[in-house]
C-alpha cells in the first residue's frame, strides 16, 4: 500500500510538470516538484495552478455576479465616496477597479493612469487594470504595448488572460497576423472555452469563415456539458460571439 500512496504522489507531480512546461514556468519548478512531490505538489498547485485556473476565476465570477446583481452600484458608490473622502493611492485603484466594472472605460483609464504615475507604477494589478480600461475604450496600440510590457515583467501573471486581451488589443490596432499567432498560442496553451471564442470571434470578423466555424463546433460541443450556472458566468463572450457571427451573415 505504501508503494500506491508513493505512486500517487508522482502521478500528481508528473500533472503539474506536464503544466509546468505548457504553460512556460520556471523551469526550476521541475526540481521542486521531483525532488518534492508531495510538498512541491502542494506549493505548486497554491502558487501557481490555482491562481491561474479556471476554478479560480469562476469563483470570482460568480461572486461580482451575485454581487452586482443585488446592488449594481454599490462597489461604484463606496469606492468613490472613499475615494473622495481619503484620495490615498489605495482607493483610487479601487475606484478605477469599481469603473471599469460598472462599464465607465475613459474615466477608468484616466484614474489607472494616474495611478501609474505614483509609487504602484510597476504593479502588475494596476497595468492590468489600466490595460483592460484602455482595451475597452478602443485604445488599443496602447493597451497591447501594456499587455506586453506586463508579460515582460512576468510571463505567468494572469496568463490566459493577458494572451486573449492582447488578441484582441492586437487586433483591434489591425495587427491582424499577430493577433492570430496570439489566438492561435492561448488555444494551444489553454484550450479553454474562453480560447476557443476569442478565437472565433477574431476568425469571423476576420472572414476566415471556415476557422471560425470548426471553433465554434467545438464550443457547441463543449457547451452540451455544462450546466446553469457555467452558462451564466460565460453569458457575456457567448452574446459577442453570436454577435460577431450574426455580422459576419450579414
Amino acid at each position: 500500500m505504501p508503494f500506491v500512496g508513493l505512486g500517487l504522489h508522482f502521478l500528481i507531480a508528473i500533472f503539474f510538470a506536464i503544466h509546468v512546461i505548457r504553460t512556460g514556468q520556471q523551469m526550476y519548478w521541475l526540481i521542486i516538484l521531483f525532488s518534492f512531490p508531495v510538498l512541491g505538489s502542494i506549493v505548486y498547485f497554491v502558487a501557481i495552478y490555482l491562481p491561474n485556473s479556471r476554478l479560480e476565476r469562476g469563483a470570482r465570477q460568480a461572486v461580482a455576479i451575485a454581487a452586482k446583481a443585488l446592488d449594481p452600484t454599490r462597489e461604484l458608490r463606496e469606492a468613490r465616496a472613499a475615494f473622495d473622502y481619503t484620495p490615498t493611492a489605495q482607493n483610487q485603484m479601487r475606484l478605477a477597479a469599481a469603473l471599469l466594472g460598472a462599464g465607465q472605460a475613459e474615466e477608468a483609464a484616466t484614474n489607472y493612469e494616474a495611478c501609474l504615475k505614483g509609487p504602484f507604477a510597476s504593479d502588475l494589478d494596476i497595468r492590468w487594470g489600466a490595460a483592460r480600461a484602455w482595451l475597452a475604450s478602443g485604445r488599443h496600440s496602447q493597451a497591447a504595448s501594456q499587455l506586453q510590457a506586463i508579460r515582460t515583467q512576468d510571463a505567468n501573471f494572469r496568463a490566459e488572460e493577458i494572451a486573449l486581451a492582447l488578441g484582441r488589443a492586437l487586433a483591434g490596432a489591425g495587427r491582424q497576423e499577430e493577433a492570430r499567432a496570439e489566438f492561435d498560442s492561448a488555444l494551444q496553451r489553454f484550450g479553454s472555452f474562453e480560447a476557443r471564442a476569442e478565437y472565433a470571434i477574431w476568425a469571423v470578423t476576420n472572414g476566415d469563415r471556415p476557422l471560425a466555424e470548426r471553433l465554434d463546433a467545438e464550443i457547441q460541443q463543449s457547451m452540451a456539458r455544462w450546466n446553469r450556472h457555467t452558462r451564466e458566468l460565460n453569458h457575456a463572450t457567448l452574446q459577442r460571439l453570436r454577435a460577431a457571427f450574426a455580422a459576419g451573415r450579414g
